[in-house]
């Protein structure tokens, strides 16, 4: 089958021996898999250097860079002038010797750029929005900060595809809300890398203490600050934040100086622990090092996090929504607990922390739970299924 992936952004700092991350991890991995099956993939991705070359041959498939939109980085909010380019610029793309048998569009940008060269070529479209603008803007209210337009655009979006991919039940409701059927709408989960993500192996240096590990961006909608104000029912374990800038440009940081003053006032200031950004390729070692995982974010639609630290035998204390409500199984692999409620947090991470029996039998079983139902051979072969039900609709009925 010929397969083609459309992200209409530009990977960052994209070599071709280079890592990449995010949606462009997932995309790149997506892609690696499904040729190792067999497939001829092609991904799409704007180029924003004009110096970076054409294409680039890497894990089985071809990254073509669309030469579309500003010769620089550029915020999501001002390529979407430029979407009818890209999507053009497909649309005579395919009209050569090479068509897709079917394009699957990543992030909305990505989608609607797959959804207008589809009305030149007759393509059918999948769709992966990895985050919803509607959902966004209800978890996080003034802290939502994406374009105007994102939101109806999306919505016109599902009714141009032919089928949306969604990541967690709870994007699979939220697709219906917008208007398309159910069975227009198939729940993938991202995968894990269980190869680079395992119990064996190197731990990142620590003291006696117990520690609580948490990941993301730092960003008030990251949900840090629930897990700082919870840590005074937790008594004596430190809290590790890893993400935002590198360590050396955490004091400059706004919402790292937030959290450093929330810690101060609430007595916890000796506890918490900022690391700064850790590499992808590193987040493994800080994840063993850990007695425990939490997920707090405002909003997750994939729940990449915890997935990470229960492939690595770490038992997760989470907000039950999103990716995070489905990877995560109550009283199994970790604790689940309301969003937004510090106390049943707190008590959730100070039971925990305090059964040692408790956290093995978890740790096993989350690892057992990655393995069974979350590796990317696991995500590419329902992929595959999908395209297959999706170009097999479009055919005609012979005679």
């Amino acid at each position: 089958m010929l397969v083609g992936l459309v992200c209409a952004h530009a990977g960052p700092g994209r070599r071709a021996d280079g890592p990449v991350v995010g949606t462009h991890q997932h995309i790149a991995r997506i892609a690696a898999e499904l040729a190792g099956r067999g497939h001829d993939v092609r991904v799409y991705e704007r180029r924003d250097d004009p110096d970076a070359p054409a294409f680039l041959d890497q894990d089985g498939y071809r990254l073509e860079l669309v030469p579309v939109g500003p010769p620089s980085p550029t915020p999501t909010a001002r390529l979407v002038p430029h979407v009818a380019e890209f999507g053009q610029w497909l649309t005579d793309r395919w009209a050569g010797d090479w068509r897709p048998d079917v394009a699957h569009g990543h992030y909305w940008v990505g989608g609607l750029a797959a959804a207008h060269a589809a009305r030149g070529t007759d393509v059918p479209v999948v769709q992966t929005f990895h985050s919803l603008g509607i959902e966004q803007l209800r978890h996080l209210g003034r802290e939502y900060a994406g374009p105007g337009e994102r939101i109806p655009l999306e919505r016109a979006l599902t009714r141009a595809v032919d089928m949306a991919v969604a990541q967690c039940n709870d994007e699979v409701d939220e697709l219906t809300r917008m208007g398309l059927q159910r069975a227009s709408v198939a729940l993938v989960p991202t995968g894990v890398d269980t190869e680079q993500f395992h119990p064996d192996g190197e731990a990142a240096p620590r003291d006696q203490r117990p520690r609580i590990l948490t990941v993301g961006g730092l960003t008030p909608s990251s949900g840090h600050d629930d897990l700082v104000r919870a840590l005074r029912l937790v008594g004596d374990a430190e809290l590790v934040i890893a993400g935002g800038p590198p360590a050396e440009r955490l004091d400059g940081h706004a919402e790292a100086r937030r959290l450093r003053e929330l810690a101060e006032r609430a007595g916890v200031a000796e506890q918490v622990h900022l690391v700064g950004d850790v590499p992808h390729d590193q987040m493994a070692t800080w994840y063993r090092s850990a007695d425990v995982v939490a997920c707090t974010p405002h909003y997750a639609s994939a729940g990449r996090v915890s997935l990470e630290a229960m492939a690595c035998g770490v038992p997760v204390v989470g907000y039950a929504r999103g990716g995070i409500a489905d990877a995560v199984v109550d009283e199994v692999t970790g604790k689940l607990v309301p969003p937004g409620e510090v106390r049943a947090l707190g008590m959730a991470l100070r039971r925990l922390l305090a059964d040692h029996a408790g956290r093995f039998a978890y740790g096993h079983a989350a690892v057992d739970r990655v393995r069974c139902s979350y590796t990317w051979e696991r995500t590419a072969g329902a992929l595959e299924r999908l395209y297959e039900r999706v170009v097999g609709r479009r055919k005609p009925v012979e005679a």
